[in-house]
């Protein structure tokens, strides 16, 4: 036993993995993002999960997108092989005298790879059997997929990227990647001296067979240096490929054909950051830290001169006029969002509304009644279940429902959703569109989102952030945000296409409600209103009209924006300046002094109830003389009495944590019970006439909501659609189609 015992501890694929613990453990912080993230214990609030369990290629996960994937993983795998070659073939000189030093070293080397897909295809075919409801013959169609992309990506590899012979052009690689030229600059160390060699007494040969090191005839050093220094070349030049290849895909990513899976941009970036981690380490030796810090410094250089730019910007408006900036602050917001202007935004409403009732009224002394809807906040969670829960109350209200809104508003998915279901039924009165109850539409919405919003971020933010697009006269930076946008596009058939602007004559004739899209400003917390109407008379509150110095806490931003086009904002910008889910999507720069930074409207309003309880009250004299009941439709995909679970602080982690992360982990708690509050006052001002119903999510399972990102599993899907029916929803469509005279 002891003997067996010993030959496995001084067998080579042993050692090295071993070896990987004991050094450079760096590189295996790699896999444990990967495992982190397969198992949900990482972003899984974005997602990422999904995108590596089922990838969707051409918008659905299919064999062709599982062949990739294989690709991309087989890429990331031999990054790792050549990567840690480099590291570590100093310490197995005896590995210089095999015939193909590399393949013998990966065959070694992949206890790691090989325990990752085995784990990874049983989590895999887990998640497709039960999130997903794929029968077990697609499972094993899409598993093989997966291991005919490795497989062939590995021979490929093998047959020519690793091969020891020197045709001219890795003669020229060689010559580029030849560290003494570094070494001109930066000289050698001592510590690049240190030799560890691995003990290895045996190893799996070419042919798969257990050999003995000692068998292997003995090379002089500076013969084993020079064959070992012919493999180094290839994690360069397979780090100029990676790279290539996402700026290709980057450039091309419009075109269906090449917007391959989101996690294999993501594989490709890993191989990328792995490579560049082997070349730092190559060519800087023990002066590797050096040059982790020049590289940082270069980048924080770059930001600081705004040579590269992380934010995003909103397409439609023009960055590149100079002579009429809008300043930013508070002296200049009072110039322009005066009393006067207030009380014109606010007339101009009025007249709206009029317009409205005059379409929707037999008589003069007709009072209809009013719904004004309100969504939260909560990715593609929301949107699915807004459309939903407005198509099915609608339907049955025999278009009632959306005959008597006049304003929507709310935060990130919720308005994706509702936005779709106003454009659907504007296109249906136009008669572009005949029947808007299709299932297709509840399809459209439910598309994914992520995939082109991550394959972005890992093939053009990352890599590329110079990638140009020309719209309307204007050039601008295309980053994840735009891919979102082109993406929202896409789903909803164009409805979610133009302008803000290009339906703000419908609106105002009262054809159709108007949207009233929010967002953050960061620099000081007021908040964004983009609508196509007049909207200063929500920008302060009333009670500060009178004072020298009002309280000014939103922005109108097509007043603010005149000179810079604001009209030409683009619907789908508006709505992603709505939604940009921290992360996952680009803060938005606007061309301010100072820029002004937008974020989610979930971060000051998740409900839209702060702006639904102004324009009530500002609206509340017209109200009282012209409209009967006010309905105030809240959709929100969490249940307000049920906002997560207390926290017990019982371990160290959680007491240091806690103080730090409360806010961000119970926003949502505190703004559901800030908004209880404010129910309390809301129906005093307008004399008994608003009731507020609210039609709310309830999973099938109390513990398993859907989760909340721009990716929806079949299994989210149907417990979305179906919550519809849940008793407590049920009422509250039993109670609207009363109100609107239903019965």
């Amino acid at each position: 036993m002891r003997r067996l015992l010993r030959n496995i501890y001084f067998f080579l694929p042993v050692q090295l993995l071993l070896l990987h613990f004991r050094k450079y453990r760096l590189l295996l912080v790699f896999w444990l993002l990967l495992y982190f993230t397969i198992t949900g214990n990482l972003a899984s609030h974005y997602g990422a999960y999904s995108l590596f369990l089922a990838p969707e290629y051409l918008g659905y996960t299919n064999f062709t997108g599982m062949y990739l994937l294989g690709g991309a993983l087989c890429v990331f795998m031999m990054t790792w092989h050549i990567t840690t070659f480099i590291a570590h073939s100093k310490r197995m000189p005896y590995m210089g005298a095999t015939r193909q030093a590399f393949i013998i070293y990966s065959i070694n080397n992949s206890i790691v790879p090989v325990v990752f897909l085995i784990f990874y295809s049983t989590i895999s075919v887990r998640f497709m059997l039960y999130e997903e409801n794929y029968p077990v013959g697609r499972v094993l169609l899409l598993q093989s997929g997966l291991y005919l992309g490795l497989t062939s990506i590995t021979f490929l590899s093998f047959a020519y990227f690793f091969s020891v012979s020197r045709d001219s052009f890795k003669s020229v690689v060689s010559k580029i990647t030849n560290p003494s030229r570094i070494r001109d600059i930066v000289p050698y160390d001592s510590l690049d001296l240190e030799l560890d060699i691995i003990p290895a007494r045996s190893f799996i040969s070419g042919k798969l067979r257990i050999e003995r090191s000692t068998d292997l005839e003995p090379y002089h050093p500076r013969v084993l240096g020079m064959v070992l220094r012919r493999h180094h070349r290839n994690v360069i030049f397979g780090t100029f490929i990676c790279y290539a290849l996402l700026v290709l895909l980057g450039s091309f990513k419009e075109q269906p054909l090449l917007r391959v899976p989101a996690v294999c941009g993501f594989l490709l970036l890993f191989s990328i950051v792995m490579g560049l981690v082997a070349a730092v380490k190559y060519f800087l030796k023990s002066w590797d830290a050096i040059g982790w810090v020049f590289i940082i410094l270069t980048l924080s250089f770059l930001v600081e001169r705004k040579i590269v730019d992380i934010r995003s910007v909103a397409y439609g408006l023009d960055y590149e006029r100079q002579d009429t900036v809008p300043v930013y602050n508070y002296s200049n917001l009072k110039e322009i969002f005066t009393r006067e202007r207030y009380q014109n935004d606010k007339t101009q409403e009025e007249d709206r509304l009029t317009a409205w009732r005059a379409r929707n009224s037999t008589s003069d002394t007709d009072r209809p009644p009013i719904v004004v809807v309100n969504v939260s906040g909560g990715g593609s969670r929301s949107a699915y279940w807004t459309f939903r829960a407005l198509q099915y109350a609608d339907s049955l209200s025999g278009g009632q429902l959306f005959k008597h809104t006049v304003m929507i508003t709310g935060a990130s998915g919720g308005m994706i959703g509702a936005t779709l279901w106003r454009n659907l039924h504007d296109e249906n009165l136009k008669g572009t569109i005949q029947n808007p109850y299709l299932s297709r539409y509840q399809d459209d919405v439910g598309k994914d989102l992520l995939n082109s919003i991550i394959f972005s971020l890992a093939s053009v933010d990352l890599i590329t952030p110079f990638n140009k697009v020309k719209m309307g006269g204007f050039s601008y930076s295309k980053d994840r945000g735009y891919a979102m946008e082109e993406e929202l596009i896409n789903n909803s058939e164009g409805l979610l296409g133009n302008t803000v602007a290009s339906r703000g004559a419908r609106e105002k004739a009262g054809i159709i409600p108007q949207t009233i899209f929010s967002g953050t400003v960061v620099n000081d917390g007021r908040k964004l209103l983009m609508t196509a109407q007049p909207a200063a008379y929500l920008t302060q509150p009333e009670f500060s009209l009178k004072d020298a110095n009002p309280q000014i806490d939103a922005v109108d931003f097509m007043t603010f924006f005149k000179s810079r086009h604001a009209e030409n904002l683009r619907f789908a910008t508006a709505i992603r300046m709505n939604a940009t889910f921290p992360f996952i999507l680009p803060v938005v720069k606007l061309p301010g002094d100072p820029a002004m930074n937008v974020m989610d409207a979930g971060l000051r309003d998740n409900f839209g109830s702060e702006v639904t309880g102004r324009y009530l009250f500002a609206m509340r004299k017209w109200i009282e003389q012209y409209a009967g009941e006010v309905i105030q439709l809240e959709v929100r995909d969490t249940r307000e009495n049920f906002v997560g679970t207390p926290v017990d602080e019982s371990s160290l982690m959680g007491m240091l944590s806690d103080p730090i992360f409360s806010i961000q982990n119970r926003w949502e708690a505190f703004q559901s019970f800030n908004r209880s509050y404010m129910k309390d006052f809301e129906p005093d001002f307008l004399k008994g006439h608003l009731h507020i119903l609210t039609m709310r999510y309830y999973p099938r399972q109390n513990n398993k909501n859907a989760e909340l990102n721009f990716h929806l599993t079949q299994n989210e899907k149907e417990d979305l659609y179906k919550s519809i029916y849940h008793a407590e929803n049920q009422k509250m469509v039993k109670k609207l189609m009363t109100l609107l005279g239903k019965h």
